[in-house]
Parts: C-alpha cells; structure tokens; sequence
C-alpha cells in the first residue's frame, strides 16, 4: 500500500498539509506468534540501499515524529525507515522482536537513531546483537545509557496497573514549560498530539521499557560508529547522564544543538538532517551507505556545513 496521507498534523488547527513522499510505504508487519503485536513503519526511499537509517521513537512518539527527516532525506537520496514498535515489556523481548522484523525486511546490517527511550533500546538492540552484528552505526539523540538516572526502577513494574490518564500525565511531566519558541512549542504541541494516540498498554509498555532497572555494556559494542546528538537547553535529561554517554561513548562524534529541547528533529530538524548526513558521510561508497551514490556529494555536504557554521555565527553576534 503506498501512502499518500500525512504523517499527522504538525498542530491540531493546521490548514496546510504535509504529505509523505509518494513512494513512501506505510506498513504494518507481525513477526511474532502473538498476531497482537503489529510494528508499524513508513519505508521511503530506494530499495536498492540494503542498510538504510531506521528511526526508533522516545516514549511520547510514534513513527511519523520522524516525517521531517523522511521528508528531507529521502529528496537527498537516503533510504529511511521509521518504526512504531508493539507492546513489548522487557528489553529482551523488545530486541528479540527488532531481530525478527530486520529478518523481514531482508537488512543485514542497518543504521539506527534513536530519540531518548529510542536510543536506550538501540544500543540494548548493538549489545544484543554484538556477536553477530547487525548495527552498523548509531545515532543517539538525547538519549541515555542507564535507566536508573529517572529514579523510578521500583515502580516500573507497576506501570501496567496504571489508567492511561496517569501514565500520560508522568509523560507530559517532563515536557518543556514556560515561554518557548514557535518551533519548539508547536513540536510539544505535535507530540502530545501523538502521545494522545497511544492506548494504555502502548504507553505502560514504553515506560517499563524506560525505567526498569538496566544498563548498556560499553564494552559489547565499542567498535561501532556513535553519534550523540544533544541540546544545550532544557530537555528530560540531567547534565550527568549527558556527561555518563560521553564517558560511554569517548571516541563519538558529538552534535550539539543550542537549543531544540526534547525533540529537536521536529523544532530544529534541519540542524539534525545535516548532522544525520555528516555522520552517515563515512559510509558513502560502501555496502553500508545508506545513500543512492548518484545523489547528494561530499562537496555539496560540506557547503551546508559552512552554511550552518555562518548561521550559527550569525545568531551568536
């Protein structure tokens, strides 16, 4: 089935629409024996790239928290997907069901970035799958390593008992307040928008996924590509897990956003698609690029990055 409905409204009394790109697919796949478990997914791009960037959502978002990046990207010649997971409850069964769904797809070997909860399980997903590898790069926007650092391991196994008026009001707790920019207030508004989509046991899922008690074993996957893309402004995480994913992380490459809170891919997205290129530069003409070779050059890349290098100067003076 080919999409050609939007993605979701960018605010709830918007009048123009946004369209995915005509040959985006939109698909709901089972990989697993419980037919109640359907990921859903927008697959857009050329199928000729065999290891594309698949975007893992935070707590509050669906797939199409990414129609930003879909959109761009796949007009500069990227393959992208971007995925809504099933009701999973423990990283294991999460990793497990992830295995099964590249299996599906026929991806050997993919890029991921993930957005806080979504990067959590993208790095669980490298770890669990070190010895046969099928992680070629990570992209972690602000994301964390440990899931002690929201102090709430001992309730995780509660969320299930929870209405969904609770749960959601843990979740907005930790949205921005106060005055914000246009941007940034109206991709809040765009993601509780997306979070009132989300049934109970969608949400009781992703929260015991984020709190219960884990970590991430550096050590299991220092050997991939890392990115890690945060902001300089409010968002959900502490400047000690921040500091925690370097020490992680000591040879990532690391993209900075002065502002943008917790969902800079919809309020400052094309900082975070250019950062997106940079990082995905160093597997153009390989098996591993995630790019049409015939589209989007260094050079061209790189006259965006002065671009954006001046803009930021320019906002500084």
């Amino acid at each position: 089935e080919i999409s050609r409905s939007p993605p979701g409204s960018w605010l709830k009394n918007l009048t123009c629409l946004v369209f995915l790109p005509p040959l985006c697919l939109s698909l709901q796949i089972i990989v697993d024996d419980d037919d109640s478990k359907v990921w859903s997914l927008y697959d857009a791009g050329p199928r000729s790239i065999r290891c594309p960037l698949i975007f893992l959502p935070p707590v509050s978002g669906t797939a199409d928290v990414f129609f930003q990046q879909i959109l761009a990207l796949t007009g500069w010649g990227y393959r992208v997907i971007a995925l809504q997971y099933p009701v999973y409850w423990d990283h294991l069964e999460f990793c497990d069901g992830f295995r099964k769904l590249l299996d599906h797809l026929q991806l050997d070997k993919v890029h991921l970035f993930g957005a806080s909860l979504g990067g959590f399980l993208a790095q669980k997903f490298a770890e669990y799958t070190h010895k046969s590898p099928r992680v070629q790069s990570l992209i972690l926007c602000n994301a964390f390593s440990d899931t002690s650092i929201f102090n709430q391991t001992w309730t995780a196994n509660s969320f299930w008992l929870m209405p969904a008026f609770m749960l959601k009001k843990i979740v907005l707790g930790n949205f921005a307040s106060g005055p914000l920019d246009p941007e940034m207030a109206d991709g809040i508004d765009f993601m509780v928008d997306r979070l009132e989509s989300l049934g109970q046991s969608e949400l009781a899922s992703r929260l015991t996924l984020n709190c219960q008690n884990s970590y991430v074993e550096p050590h299991k996957i220092r050997d991939i590509p890392v990115t890690i893309m945060d902001v300089f402004d409010q968002s959900a995480l502490s400047t000690e897990a921040k500091e925690e994913m370097y020490k992680l992380y000591p040879n990532a490459r690391r993209a900075h956003l002065k502002t943008g809170g917790n969902f800079p891919y919809l309020c400052r997205s094309a900082e975070v698609n250019l950062y997106i290129q940079i990082h995905l530069l160093q597997f153009h003409g390989t098996r591993y690029a995630a790019i049409d070779p015939s589209m989007v050059s260094a050079e061209e890349l790189e006259v965006q990055k002065i671009s954006l290098h001046s803009s930021n100067e320019h906002e500084e003076q």
